[in-house]
């Protein structure tokens, strides 16, 4: 069931819940390729996608963006999990009617609901790119010298235990302590980006849901905070399980000096699976899918093949 608002388009699914969506690209109908992209954490459906026009043309592509559940104008799912997150894409799909098949793009935290389409619809996926992919510390297969030391793995233990089991209480830390008012800690913050992803903060919306006064609104916190928990918890599988082969055609770009995701844990995935495409930019940050020309590239990449010199991976795994 489709429901049409002032504001956005929303389905209905069988659930109850609605979920909301736009449409982008060449029309449907005349679409030779149709890609669903996965917004990350604390983004939206109004996520940018900056291919050329006249790419988009060229190839015939069709976007369908959505708001994840309890972000933008969907609604919450107090249930929200790994598979659910799934079931939401494969109805949504359906609904809309865009085919058996179709492409996934997951951006950064959206990549969690990415892997998960690989593990239990893989028959629907034509294609997928992972663009700078959040990684769990909790997958068997990471080497455990790697990842001993990295500080990134001790706050993610931390605030998952906490978003466990005493939300009141990191609600209340988060608020009170770390977020101003007003803009976002995350923006123009050297400690998560690099001297590129700094020039795209100055051109880009940032991250409106990480301000204090977002955050007091108790709904806002709880879906971040679901979205966090299904991301970082226990999954009853890692990438290193899954079946990829060439006809797969699974991408992974990648920064060099992603300060939010270190890009040793990307090379660890492509060792366990070797087919997957790695485009690793080597002075590129975790805002990469902002730089001038990657989204171009990703299109040619993922729907007809091309590598581009510019982009071209480093195929020393050095972990």
């Amino acid at each position: 069931m489709e429901d049409s608002s002032e504001n956005s388009n929303r389905v209905k699914l069988r659930d109850g819940r609605f979920l909301a969506y736009r449409e982008n690209g060449v029309p449907k109908e005349e679409a030779k390729y149709k890609i669903i992209l996965v917004h990350g954490f604390g983004s939206s459906k109004d996520m940018n996608f900056s291919a050329s026009k006249e790419l988009i043309e060229e190839l015939g592509v069709y976007f369908l963006f959505y708001d994840r559940s309890g972000y933008g104008e969907s609604d919450s799912n107090t249930k929200r999990s790994l598979e659910s997150e799934v079931d939401d894409i494969a109805e949504l799909a359906d609904q809309l009617e865009i085919g058996p098949k179709f492409y996934l793009i997951g951006i950064s935290l959206g990549s969690y609901p990415t892997w998960g389409c690989l593990k239990h619809i893989p028959h629907r996926l034509s294609g997928v790119a992972f663009v700078a992919p959040v990684v769990n510390y909790r997958w068997p297969s990471l080497p455990k010298k790697l990842i001993k030391k990295d500080y990134r793995r001790g706050i993610l233990k931390w605030c998952l235990r906490i978003s466990k089991f005493a939300p009141g209480l990191l609600h209340w830390w988060v608020i009170q302590k770390v977020f101003p008012s007003t803009s976002s800690v995350l923006e123009s913050n050297p400690v998560y980006f690099n001297s590129l992803d700094m020039e795209v903060l100055k051109r880009i919306t940032g991250f409106p849901m990480f301000t204090k006064d977002k955050l007091q609104e108790r709904e806002v916190f709880d879906t971040l905070r679901g979205d966090f928990v299904a991301c970082f918890g226990q999954w009853d599988f890692e990438p290193a399980d899954l079946s990829i082969s060439q006809e797969s055609s699974v991408h992974i770009w990648h920064g060099k000096e992603d300060k939010v995701v270190p890009f040793q844990l990307q090379r660890c995935i492509l060792q366990k699976q070797p087919l997957i495409n790695y485009h690793e930019i080597p002075q590129g940050g975790h805002l990469i899918v902002h730089y001038d020309g990657i989204c171009d590239s990703i299109l040619r990449a993922l729907l007809l093949g091309e590598e581009q010199n510019l982009y071209k991976p480093i195929l020393q795994l050095n972990v």
